[in-house]
């Protein structure tokens, strides 16, 4: 399948749809945790995101994300974008600068999150964070991209911090796990 034609199926689907090397792939719904655990994500990024400079936008899962080098788009649970967003040339709908991707591992996506999507979002030059976030427990998971290229991996449970300063700050297991798994409540 060409881009293109992918492009014309993602406009005319109600299902949102990935395309990666050449091949459509549609999306499942999640779990309820899945969807909470997203949300929350991105409200805690939104949070911080405000109190900012005002030069980072927070997205939800709608926005799709092209990687030019690969041509492949995914749909990611959240992701932000620092600066002007920029858009792929032949689909004005696919955002092509993130900042940050977050996704919500579940058990028929967690494989292909930290392997063949990592290694597609690994090539887009203005991705500086990548949070894998579990579902079965208090565990987020920050790849950041150093100055040489390299990425770094920090795990975070039950009172973890993510450290984004060139975001404008922290955002914190518990904002995003706060009433979703047994035993973690507000105020803990």
């Amino acid at each position: 399948m060409t881009y293109a034609d992918y492009v014309a199926q993602a406009a005319a689907s109600p299902t949102r749809v990935e395309f990666v090397d050449g091949t459509t792939y549609a999306m499942a719904g999640g779990t309820p945790a899945h969807a909470q655990l997203a949300m929350q994500t991105g409200a805690a990024l939104l949070g911080l995101l405000r109190s900012g400079r005002g030069r980072c936008r927070a997205y939800s899962a709608d926005a799709r994300i092209h990687v030019l080098a690969t041509g492949s788009s995914f749909y990611p649970d959240a992701s932000v974008v620092c600066g002007p967003t920029e858009t792929a040339p032949h689909d004005a709908d696919a955002i092509t600068n993130p900042t940050l991707l977050v996704e919500v591992l579940s058990d028929g996506t967690e494989l292909f999150d930290r392997g063949r999507k990592f290694s597609n979002y690994q090539r887009i030059p203005t991705l500086r964070h990548y949070l894998l976030v579990a579902q079965d427990r208090v565990r987020v998971e920050h790849f950041r991209r150093n100055d040489d290229e390299t990425w770094t991996l920090t795990i975070l449970e039950v009172g973890g911090v993510v450290h984004l300063p060139d975001l404008g700050g922290d955002v914190s297991t518990m904002e995003i796990y706060r009433d979703v798994l047994p035993g973690v409540r507000a105020g803990e």
